[in-house]
């Protein structure tokens, strides 16, 4: 494998004033903002010797050295990781993905994933898809728990991605949310789109936005907090998440969107402070069988931290 390579340049005059992470991303060995920033937040570009902010602006003259790592080697290794697995045949399986876990492998997360694991259980998967991400239908974040189906043949995937596609599969949600909802159920129709300044987000303040629809409902209420069973008949990026902050009550510790950045008061405050991730979590999927046209349902348990902050608020809300 090649080694890292390290790039020094010259501040040119012409250049004076532009952002670092723009600069960076013209240079042919970058070539994207991403990229340039990924590599700056990881502490791998030094102006003048010093660790500068993407948003830095560069002076003529100013010596700019760029360490870049070795790319990764290429394939996706299997990894013997504990799978829950909820339902499987010779066709597909679902499991219960913990939080904390990424679906499949990306830039500078090639291990420890979905795939990896898959990868061990169930071989190599050839011909199912994208080789990066093998069987792979559908995604949740990171820190989103619950059930995640996967394909093992090509007609499996061809056919969930067919039901995912016409919105005949029927998932529902748990989240537990700041802020006490009034109303018992309802719907938010709100288009989404990626936010106008953060492009890391996404926003229901957009011009592009796509048509995004959220059923909700109250399944039981908390002081200073409210936990909802939901039903999203559209699956944009971060759909979920997008809804309920825009409707003003964010999911508990949700970092990107508002989730900690409340100040909540009261008894129930210290136990909303302390869930280490989003509380929300995939309980189920209804879906035509591909190969037996049975219909199936697959529930995953509420994980056991999402169990201690209701027993947590359950208590203080008796108090």
């Amino acid at each position: 494998m090649p080694p890292e390579r390290r790039l020094v340049v010259q501040v040119p005059l012409d250049v004076a004033g532009q952002r670092l992470d723009r600069f960076l991303a013209t240079l042919p060995d970058l070539a994207t903002r991403s990229r340039a920033k990924s590599l700056i937040d990881g502490g791998r570009v030094l102006v003048d010797g010093t660790v500068r902010k993407a948003a830095h602006v560069l002076r003529a003259g100013e010596r700019v050295v760029i360490t870049v790592p070795a790319p990764e080697p290429a394939g996706v290794a299997a990894e013997a990781l504990p799978l829950v697995v909820l339902y499987e045949d010779a066709h597909l399986l679902a499991i219960d993905k913990p939080a904390g876990m990424v679906v499949h492998p990306a830039p500078g997360a090639r291990h420890g994933t979905v795939v990896n694991a898959l990868l061990h259980r169930l071989g190599a998967l050839e011909g199912v898809g994208d080789p990066e991400r093998p069987g792979i239908v559908h995604r949740l974040d990171r820190d989103t728990s619950g059930v995640l189906l996967v394909a093992r043949t090509p007609q499996a995937l061809a056919g969930l991605a067919r039901q995912f596609h016409d919105r005949t599969l029927t998932k529902r949600y748990v989240a537990i949310v700041h802020g006490v909802v009034r109303a018992s159920s309802g719907v938010i129709d709100q288009a989404i789109g990626r936010h106008p300044r953060e492009r890391q987000r996404m926003s229901v303040r957009t011009r592009r936005g796509r048509t995004a629809v959220t059923r909700f409902e109250v399944v039981e209420r908390f002081p200073g907090a409210t936990l909802l069973r939901l039903a999203p008949e559209t699956g944009r990026t971060h759909q979920l998440r997008v809804h309920l902050a825009g409707l003003g009550h964010p999911i508990v510790a949700d970092r990107l969107y508002g989730g900690r950045a409340r100040r909540d008061r009261g008894a129930a405050a210290a136990a909303l402070a302390a869930c280490p991730r989003q509380a929300l979590h995939a309980e189920s999927i209804a879906f035509v069988h591909p190969a037996t046209g049975a219909q199936v349902v697959v529930r995953a348990p509420l994980p056991a931290d999402l169990e201690r902050l209701l027993g947590e608020l359950r208590r203080v809300a008796t108090a």
